[in-house]
Order: structure tokens, then sequence, then C-alpha cells
């Protein structure tokens, strides 16, 4: 068993695959219309055929209710592995990236959390 696909709601498709692509850097892999969505997925792209990330919109009341709690506490919806949490901090906050904790070292683990501009905390965590 593995993962192949896991999801992050967004509260719009099209301002959610710009910033995936052309801010984060991921590449879209799969675009299929749905009726009044899109099946939407993002991969890395230096891993093409690993795990989908999927653009999917948050029009289910349950959804929207999740996504604004968890942001309204702070709390990440989502985690991606970055190298270095620091350079990739400058980077995207060059980019006009905001970011909601700043990189912190814990341990073994570095992280620092953004806010996606749909509506989600993602944290990037460095490890080792």
């Amino acid at each position: 068993m593995r993962i192949n696909l896991t999801n992050v709601y967004v509260d719009d498709q099209a301002k959610a695959l710009r910033f995936y692509t052309e801010v984060l850097g991921f590449v879209k892999k799969t675009d299929v219309p749905t009726g009044e969505y899109r099946w939407l997925t993002v991969v890395s792209p230096d891993a093409p055929d690993g795990v989908e990330l999927l653009l999917e919109p948050d029009a289910h009341p349950a959804a929207k209710a999740f996504k604004e709690a968890l942001a309204a506490d702070g709390i990440p919806l989502a985690q991606f592995a970055v190298d270095d949490v620091a350079a990739e901090h400058d980077r995207l906050r060059g980019l006009g990236v905001l970011f909601t904790q700043e990189p912190v070292a814990m341990g073994p683990v570095t992280t620092a959390v953004f806010d996606d501009t749909c509506g989600n905390l993602i944290q990037i965590a460095q490890y080792g």
C-alpha cells in the first residue's frame, strides 16, 4: 500500500493552480473538467510520477468549515518537505508569500508556515 494522492481544499482552483505552480514550483499533472469544477492535480517536478496533490474545491460546507477552523487556530492543512527551509523561506518571501511562522528549529526538524492564498496554512519542513 502507498499514498498516491492527497488534497488541499482551495477556494478557487485557477488561483490555486497559479500559486502552486508559479510560486511553489509544482507542475500540473491532471486537469479534467468535472462539471462546475475540475479534477486538478499537481506534482513535484522532481517526481512527476509521484504523489499527486489534488487542488480540491472547498465547496462542501464541512470542508470549508474545517479549513477555516484550522487556519483560525494557526494549524497547517498540509506539510511539504524541502531541502533547506531558510532558503525556501527567503525565495518564497521574495515572491510575496506571507509567512505566519518564520523558520524555527525544533530538534531534528526546522519548519516554517505560510498562507497559500487559497485559505490554507502550509508548513514546509526540513529534516536532519
